[in-house]
Formats: structure tokens, C-alpha cells, sequence
């Protein structure tokens, strides 16, 4: 990755479909079949032209609150989903089946989902690996890419922050080496300008759904049982009463604070908490670090010609995962 951006110093990269193709990278990526990288390649570019977890899921859809629109689908949201999905399943299809011939070579997640398909056709048909693959790639990546993006974005804007950051990881890990998971537990600052990210621009700005088993009582409002419960973590990252200069990017809030990730501290969630929060979490944590890490340790990224670092645009747009209205496009500077 690092040699690719290095050998393109004069050209304007989207930042997050960087993020993208580095998330996909720390996922998995199967080197050893020429194959199986040319389909993965074609499902990261799919997902990512195609928006399937992002503008087709996001969009309301009348079938849904009115059911018997579902054979007209007025929108042609059911007919465009099963159009990018096909061609996903197609994709996923294509990787299990070159792998199904090169088996033992790599033991990763998909080695043990053919395993245990294999030997549980009946629990674990290969239509089911397929979903799973589905749920695990997709959703990982657009959250992670995103996240990416929105970190690169803001030390844009703050040069000082981008320069703290950097200070940190050449004194940690050298200007000769590449950033390793072992280093994340010595980097805080890194690891403030993270939590930041997860605070200013949370992913899943409701998290999942959940549904009150029981009426209960909160603050003097009855939250009735069945009610679908949705917590506005967005609102909670920007509370005056919770965080001082709430609509400021200030990593180092979290310099010397022991405010975790981890869903016991509530006023930062941003993977939900108790059973139910993202089982992804810890993944998805040495991803958005390491990726990150890698970016702001090798390059001095630039913004687009002739703008200035304040004029960066931050302005988001709601899908699935919140995005930038703006793709940030820069230029990397190798240092």
C-alpha cells in the first residue's frame, strides 16, 4: 500500500477508498491465488461503486410500511438491491470455489467456514457462508474506511494534531520501521486522535436497534415493552453537559483519562455495549489504528491544490454508515 501511494506523489488520492483497500489488506487478503485476489478486488470495488451497504439499505422504502406495494416496488429499491447483491453472491461464489481447490493453504476465517460447512452441510450450508462473508467484509470495511476518513480529515484541519501524531510514532517505532499491532498499547496519542474520531463521528450514529422486553421507567417517561429503543450516540459525543468544546476535535481530551471503547463507559459507545454490542469491535479497533498509524507515519498528506487546511470540507451526508458529503481527496507527501 505504502509503495503504491509512494509511486503516485503527484496524484490526488480519495482518501477513503485508500481506507477501503487497507481494511480489506488487514482482512484477510489471500496472496497465494491470483484468483482469489482479482475477486476480492472486484468485491471491494463492487461495494464500494455500487453503495449496497450504504445508499441501497439506507434508503426508506415504502414497501416496507406498506406491504402491499411490494409487488409494484414503486421506488425499484427490491429490484436494484437484487441486481448489486447478484453480482456480490457472484463474486463470493467465485472465492469460495478457487479456494475449495486450493484448500489448506491459508488458515484463515474462510478455511474454518468451509471446514465446518463441510462437515455440517445441514447447520452451515455454503448460501450461509456466503452471508456471513457478506456481513462480515461489508460491514467491516465501509465502517472502517469510513472512520479512516474522518480521522485523515480532521488532523488535515489541525496540522498540529497531524504533526503530534507523527512526532509520536517516529519516536515509537522509528522512521525505518512499519507500525506493527504490538505497538498500538505505546502510542496514546494515536489512540486519542482515534477515540476522538469515534466521539466526533461515530459510525453508527443509533447503534443497532433494541426492543424493552418490559415497560420500563427512565427519567419519568414510560418506555413501553416491544418499543424499538434506538440510543442517539451522535447527540451524546456532542453534549455540552459530558464534554467540554463538544464541536471542537480535541484528542487530547483523552490524554491521561481513563474513558474507554470497551461499552462500560457510556458517554463513549460507539460499539454499543453489554451482549449485544459489535462483535467486530476488537477487529475493527487494530484495523482503524493500524491503518491510520500507517498513513500519518509515512505520508504528510496535502489537500487538493490551492486549498487550505481549514477549508477541508466536513459536512456529512446519512446512509448506513455516515459519510462525508465530500470525498477527501489529497495528495501524499512521502516523509
Amino acid at each position: 500500500m505504502c509503495d503504491h501511494l509512494s509511486g503516485h506523489r503527484s496524484t490526488c488520492f480519495p482518501i477513503g477508498a485508500e481506507g477501503l483497500a487497507a481494511a480489506d489488506l488487514l482482512m484477510g487478503q489471500t496472496r497465494r491465488s491470483t484468483k482469489i485476489h482479482a475477486d476480492r478486488l472486484r468485491f471491494v470495488d463492487t461495494l464500494r461503486t455500487k453503495g449496497i451497504y450504504t445508499k441501497v439499505l439506507s434508503t426508506p422504502n415504502l414497501v416496507v410500511y406498506f406491504p402491499v406495494l411490494k409487488g409494484i416496488d414503486p421506488q425499484g429499491i427490491m429490484k436494484e438491491s437484487k441486481s448489486h447483491f447478484g453480482k456480490v453472491y457472484s463474486i463470493l461464489q467465485d472465492m469460495i470455489n478457487e479456494r475449495l481447490k486450493l484448500r489448506g493453504v491459508k488458515n484463515d476465517i474462510l478455511e474454518s467456514l468451509l471446514d465446518y460447512s463441510q462437515s455440517n452441510p445441514s447447520e452451515l450450508p455454503i448460501d450461509d457462508v456466503k452471508h456471513f462473508l457478506l456481513d462480515l467484509f461489508a460491514g467491516g470495511l465501509h465502517t472502517v474506511s469510513s472512520t479512516v476518513e474522518w480521522a485523515i480529515t480532521e488532523l488535515i484541519r489541525n496540522p498540529e494534531k497531524m504533526l503530534k501524531a507523527r512526532n509520536e510514532l517516529w519516536d515509537v517505532v522509528g522512521g525505518n520501521e512499519q507500525v506493527k499491532e504490538s505497538d498500538i498499547s505505546r502510542l496514546p496519542y494515536l489512540q486519542s486522535v482515534v477515540k476522538e474520531t469515534f466521539r466526533y463521528h461515530p459510525v453508527g450514529p443509533f447503534l443497532i436497534p433494541h426492543k424493552a422486553e418490559v415497560d420500563v421507567e427512565i427519567n419519568g417517561y414510560i418506555v413501553p415493552k416491544n418499543a424499538q429503543i434506538l440510543v442517539n450516540i451522535w447527540a451524546i459525543g456532542r453534549d455540552s453537559s459530558i464534554w467540554l468544546n463538544p464541536d471542537s476535535f480535541e484528542p487530547e481530551r483523552f490524554l491521561n483519562c481513563k474513558t474507554d471503547i470497551k461499552g462500560q463507559d457510556f458517554e463513549l459507545i460507539p460499539f454499543g455495549s453489554g451482549r449485544r454490542m459489535c462483535p467486530g469491535m476488537p477487529l475493527a479497533y487494530r484495523m482503524v489504528h493500524l491503518i491510520i498509524a500507517t498513513f500519518i507515519h509515512n505520508f504528510d498528506w496535502k489537500p487538493e491544490q490551492g486549498m487550505k487546511p481549514e477549508e477541508v470540507d466536513v459536512s456529512e451526508k446519512f446512509w448506513a454508515v455516515p459519510q462525508k458529503a465530500l470525498p477527501l481527496k489529497v495528495f501524499p507527501i512521502k516523509v
